[in-house]
Order: C-alpha cells, then structure tokens, then sequence
C-alpha cells in the first residue's frame, strides 16, 4: 500500500468517528441546541468545529494545493482558521454534506500526486510553510483528531450542564 493510501485509511477512521459524533448528536433530538452550545463566551460551537474540519480540507483541495478555486466560497470565510464563530449554526445535514464534499474533492486532489512527491514542496502554500506533502498528510491527520476531540469534549461539557 502507498503513503498516500495509508493515510487515506486513517481519514477514513477520523471521519468515522467525526461522523459517529455527528449522528450521536442528531439522534439526541437536541441537536440543533447542542451544535449551538459554547463551552464560554467567545468559544467555538460544535457546529463551528465540524465545519472547520470540513472548510479546511476544501481549502487544501483546491487552492492550497493549486487545483482551483474552493466550492461553497460563501462558507470559506466563516469556518476557516482564525474565524470568529458566529451564532448561524448549520444543520446536521449541512454539517454532513460538507463534511463528504470536501474529503471527496480533498482525496481526487491528494491521489493526484505520487510518492515522488511527499518528499517535495509542489505550491507555493507549501513552500511558503516549509512543508513538503507529506508534512500536509501528517498536518490533515492530526487537524481532524484535534477538532473532532474539542467537538467531543465540547458536547460532552454541553451534556453535564444540560443533565
């Protein structure tokens, strides 16, 4: 199996578990309060989190990688690095298709390098970052453990306040 292929199976473990939290939520019937809830003021919502997953991996789909222009432009700019969380939550199934949307652009994008690349810097993002492609696998491995753990606690924080 290649590199790549290998991290492949590990994102597909993440957003397992991504979307078992996901559906844990929508099955609570509460889900539109819990992906709202903010564990202190200022602080990212569940919903905030899970779209950052998502937004992130678009970005390194397209323009990160120079394939092109990211889809769902108009949610880019609330759910990337450095947003400020705003109070217009996305429904679970919002939350779902970008999370599919943006892994499937991510995965067309990622299986059109080859191993002759992971060692290699191949756009100017990565160059800009001293990062060669493999440092990227390594970097959308750990992004979507990181989030999917703050989203986890955060709903778990939700429920021991909310019984």
């Amino acid at each position: 199996m290649s590199v790549i292929e290998t991290y492949v199976k590990l994102w597909e473990f993440e957003r397992g578990r991504t979307l078992a939290l996901l559906d844990s939520i929508e099955e609570s019937g509460q889900a539109e309060e819990i992906l709202g809830w903010r564990p202190g003021p200022g602080r990212a919502h569940i919903a905030w989190q899970l779209m950052h997953i998502g937004v992130t991996e678009e970005l390194f789909a397209t323009e990160r990688l120079d394939a092109g222009e990211p889809d769902f432009p108009q949610l880019v700019s609330r759910f990337k690095g450095g947003s400020t969380p705003d109070d217009d939550i996305p429904s679970v199934s919002e939350i779902g298709e970008v999370l599919s949307h943006s892994r499937e652009h991510f995965l067309n994008t990622i299986r059109s390098f080859s191993e002759d690349h992971l060692s290699s810097s191949p756009t100017e993002f990565l160059q800009g970052r001293g990062w060669t492609l493999e440092t990227l696998l390594q970097v959308i491995a750990w992004h979507e453990a990181h989030h999917q753990g703050q989203a986890h606690l955060t709903k778990n924080l939700w429920a021991q306040q909310n019984g």
